[in-house]
Parts: structure tokens; sequence; C-alpha cells
């Protein structure tokens, strides 16, 4: 089994998603759970894609990690944990 990175984005109405070993892989889906499914479909058509046009298959190499930064910014004021949190 391989597994491939992908990075979920927050919308207004909605989930996105997109895979950085893919490139032009993406999705979206109203939930997350509904994005992932749909990002697990959309890696395997991609995939497939690539298979039936032998095209080499990418080996999936990105890494997604947390960044902790400073202190400094968890006394913000309360404006700008909003506009960050909705960012």
């Amino acid at each position: 089994m391989v597994s491939f990175t992908i990075i979920i984005e927050p919308g207004k109405r909605n989930f996105s998603a997109y895979c950085p070993d893919l490139p032009g892989c993406i999705t979206t889906g109203k939930t997350e759970e509904e994005t992932m499914k749909n990002m697990r479909e959309a890696i395997e058509f991609h995939l497939e894609g690539l298979r039936e046009t032998e095209g080499p298959l990418p080996c999936p190499v990105s890494k997604a990690r947390k960044v902790q930064i400073s202190k400094k910014f968890e006394n913000a004021k309360k404006p700008e944990r909003r506009r960050c949190a909705a960012a």
C-alpha cells in the first residue's frame, strides 16, 4: 500500500484538497470526511490515467508538519485571532 500526503483546506462552504506529489490532482467536498473520500478516489483515478498513458508513476515524497511559532502570537488581541481563524 502506498500513502500520499494531501493538504485539506477549509473554505466558506466546503473543503478542498490537493496532493503535492500529483500536480493537478485536486478535489472538494462538503465535509472533511467527504473530501478525504473524494481525494482517495481522485488519486486512484490520477494514477490509473498515468498508467494508461505509460507515464511514470510518481513516488510519494512530500510530508506535512506543523511548526510552532513564537509565544508572542498566543496573546494576540481577539480581532487578530478571528482574522487568523477565518483565513
